[in-house]
């Protein structure tokens, strides 16, 4: 039973402590506490110091698509016209839809998200089985949400959900005491009403976690509500069958029940005070891509009311096709900038940050009683980080240090069930240059 010292730990769950101490015995958390009363305690055991440094709980990414990973920086032209992004996208997968280069986009992606702290991801993927097999491969912890394809007619619903059955009950093998299989019908416009009500139905008779995208984008806006805007004239005629709801995203699952299976809803940003409430009463929680939704000039999702009307709030980075970078870190410290900046109720702290960035993130998923903090009981996925740089120093308020002043570079080590998946020198698991070498080769780079 190792104890693992640091400048500071930070439970999360309760206040910092300065030069403090966690004990890991197995999988699990046996304790955590000043070093001092920790090492009176546990007299024999061995401890591992890390001086200049914090150690914090896991880092959860509750929003990912690790099978676009390959995609990097190959999207950039379409950021202001999402329309046209979607059908590139659409385009490249159906380029790059080998099993083994998806399976490669997907592992490189993982390797990314545990170098930048990360110990638990929410994938969404329509190859399932990459998601799931790159998390087991790199050692993280997390939910694959099997994706719905494109499947907008009530005429196919009863075919279209046998489909996407079938390939959840295929995934399902891969469920273990780390990755849990979930749904995700896409978004309110490429998935029927029929077919919505028929996986809602099918989540809460199973206990099956959703993922939707919702209230993403002013085209989105403006399909739901009058079936007009970009998305009517690129995508929607009378040959696809999708019939418009004349309501918005979060009224229309209200409606429709949706929202009484507390999906976890990805971006949310075009929504008003009573879709809110709609949120808040079901239960239903957010994943909040604030670099992604920048990066398309979608606009800023309310944060700050989020957090007051008391919604469960995680941090996603999307992927990496939209946002570039998987830096968990850099990502919750522009979310706080950006809800300050945009809204006079988005004043949150660096400690309600880091929260949203752990906890909330567990929460979110619906894994708040495993992580997503450090307590005696809960399993061992902790972060340990360099807090001693030179744009660090002095740590006068170590929240604040992680939260504005640190990013991915300053991870030191990630453990997921008390095994190390990630040090400085790579993933323990997955030698990281190979895998970097065959998604380059995808495309003669």
């Amino acid at each position: 039973m190792p104890i693992l010292r640091a400048d500071h730990v930070v439970p999360v769950a309760s206040p910092p402590i300065n030069d403090g101490a966690v004990v890991v015995a197995n999988d699990s958390i046996l304790a955590v506490g000043p070093f001092e009363e920790i090492s009176e305690s546990h007299p024999s055991e061995t401890v591992i110091n890390h001086s200049g440094c914090a150690i914090i709980p896991g880092l959860v990414n509750c929003h990912m698509h690790l099978e676009l990973t390959g995609f990097r920086g190959r999207m950039d032209r379409y950021d202001r016209d999402f329309g046209k992004w979607l059908i590139e996208i659409t385009r490249l997968r159906k380029d790059h839809s080998d099993s083994a280069t998806i399976k490669d986009f997907a592992l490189l992606g993982a390797c990314e998200a545990a170098a930048s702290g990360v110990t638990c991801v929410g994938d969404i993927g329509r190859l399932g089985f990459a998601g799931a097999e790159a998390l087991e491969s790199v050692g993280l912890r997390g939910i694959v949400f099997q994706e719905t394809e494109f499947s907008p007619s009530n005429s196919t619903a009863e075919t279209d959900f046998e489909l996407l059955r079938s390939k959840f009950e295929d995934l399902a093998c891969k469920g273990s005491d780390l990755i849990r299989i979930g749904l995700s019908p896409h978004a309110p416009f490429t998935v029927s009403r029929e077919l919505f009500e028929r996986i809602t139905e099918y989540s809460l008779d199973n206990s099956i976690p959703l993922s939707i995208h919702a209230a993403e984008s002013q085209a989105e806006s403006e399909l739901m509500s009058s079936g007009k805007g970009m998305f009517a004239e690129m995508f929607m005629d009378e040959s696809v069958g999708w019939e418009i709801p004349y309501q918005s995203t979060i009224a229309y699952f209200e409606e429709i029940g949706v929202l009484e299976a507390k999906p976890l809803l990805a971006h949310v940003i075009n929504v008003n005070d009573e879709e809110i409430g709609f949120i808040a009463k079901r239960g239903a929680t957010v994943a909040h891509c604030p670099r992604s939704n920048s990066k398309f000039g979608h606009g800023v999702a309310p944060l700050g009311k989020f957090v007051d009307a008391g919604i469960t709030v995680g941090v996603g980075s999307d992927s990496m096709a939209s946002n570039n970078v998987c830096d968990m870190l850099s990502e919750v410290g522009f979310a706080g900038l950006l809800a300050r900046t945009t809204s006079a109720d988005g004043f949150l702290s660096a400690e309600e940050l880091l929260h949203i960035a752990t906890l909330g993130g567990a929460a979110a998923l619906g894994l708040e009683d495993r992580i997503g903090s450090l307590e005696p009981g809960k399993q061992a996925d902790l972060a340990i980080i360099k807090t001693n740089g030179v744009g660090q120093s002095p740590v006068s308020d170590i929240c604040s240090t992680i939260v504005f002043s640190t990013n991915a570079s300053s991870v030191k080590e990630v453990l997921v069930a008390g095994q190390s998946v990630y040090t400085e020198a790579g993933t323990a698991r997955v030698e990281i240059k190979a895998v970097q070498e065959r998604v380059s080769a995808a495309f003669n780079c």
